[in-house]
């Protein structure tokens, strides 16, 4: 009779186990290499699609201001390279189903390298020092990320989602970041400094936030296409409103940060920023690594530093696409004239030259026929 009580409570015990999403640990995948090797493969694909279909949207805006005709979204091309960036952009949401997400946001460096070799093939930019050495550093970075990165890969599921939630450690780390990112919004809106490193800490403080939330919404739909049906649970759409709505405030500081700053400037302070976000991130909210060696933390925070060095090398200073001569000012823009053709001012002279003395004529001609 004891015995029989014994296996009952045994067996209660474990069902309980099973059922609680405290033990995150029986929750890893029982092949978690081959899922983690998915994750890197689909990421470095994604970001390879992210590159060409940036170099397709930049082709598209080079021959649309050569040809000076229609605007950039009527073309084909253009729309051929969101399109690609959509698939691209799908790509890198499915790794972090898959992979870490402190491993997923360094990744993005194969896009500033695949984006540099294109641009020198295809359209034709110059090879610099720079580029062959940055480019050397992020791959070697890239490396020891994959080989010293955290290799565990859990099964996302809405409880272990709920569970993360409410640590207390992400509690301490939400509000830590809620309140830094009020001061920089103060700062930024109310001072209004304008400084490069306020408004990319602005969007760092999001991007943690979207990262968290598209590792757990990727995570769960990943789980109820192989049966686990997790979109039944709230959690899920609390985490893909996060996922939306971080995402668009975060576009919005990008964009007004491109309009301030050169991209030069934005491109690697971006990725530097957003890479850290999201390693803190990953290390807040899904404890990645928990249980990693110091060697392997010491070694991946290596690779994150080769591979912020070799994204600088290869941003910095790159060249600017050559648009149409502002001196050269078009006959057509000028109101009641018809000439299509342009003018250079000669800035020498007090009357600027031969655009002065074209008016003039065109003057003296319309009087003498007036006459």
């Amino acid at each position: 009779m004891s015995l029989f009580n014994d296996t009952g409570d045994m067996e209660n015990s474990s069902a309980l186990n099973t059922s609680s999403p405290q033990p995150h640990r029986a929750e890893i995948l029982e092949n978690p290499l081959r899922t983690y090797l998915l994750g890197i493969i689909i990421s470095i694909c994604g970001n390879i699609l992210i590159s060409i279909s940036l170099n397709i949207q930049k082709y598209a805006h080079v021959r649309q201001a050569q040809r000076g005709s229609k605007p950039y979204y009527t073309s084909v091309v253009w729309w051929s390279g969101v399109a690609l960036m959509g698939v691209g952009e799908l790509g890198n949401f499915a790794a972090y189903g898959f992979a870490p997400a402190s491993l997923i946001a360094p990744l993005g460096c194969v896009s500033v390298i695949a984006s540099a070799v294109i641009s020198v093939l295809f359209l034709k930019e110059t090879v610099r020092v720079s580029d062959i050495v940055g480019g050397a550093l992020a791959i070697t970075g890239t490396y020891v990320l994959v080989m010293f990165a955290p290799h565990t890969t859990m099964h996302i599921t809405a409880h272990l989602i709920q569970y993360y939630v409410m640590s207390w450690y992400f509690l301490v780390y939400l509000l830590i970041e809620v309140l830094i990112f009020c001061v920089l919004l103060y700062v930024y809106k109310r001072r209004k400094v304008k400084h490069i490193v306020i408004v990319m800490l602005l969007v760092a403080l999001l991007a943690s936030l979207t990262v968290i939330s598209v590792k757990a919404v990727s995570g769960m739909i990943a789980e109820s296409i192989n049966g686990q049906l997790q979109l039944i649970y709230p959690i899920f759409y609390v985490m893909l409103v996060i996922m939306i709505a971080s995402c668009a405030f975060q576009i919005k500081f990008l964009n007004q940060a491109m309009k301030m700053f050169d991209a030069t400037e934005v491109v690697p302070i971006n990725f530097v920023f957003f890479t850290a976000s999201a390693i803190v991130a990953g290390i807040a909210f899904y404890q990645e690594f928990e249980g990693l060696a110091l060697l392997n933390i010491f070694m991946f925070l290596f690779g994150c530093l080769l591979s912020f060095l070799g994204v600088f090398l290869i941003a910095r200073n790159r060249p600017k696409i050559k648009q149409q001569d502002p001196d050269f000012i078009a006959m057509d823009k000028i109101p009641s004239k018809s000439h299509t053709d342009k003018v250079q001012p000669e800035a020498t002279t007090q009357t600027y030259g031969s655009l002065a003395a074209k008016l003039m004529c065109n003057s003296a001609s319309r009087t003498h026929d007036d006459s």
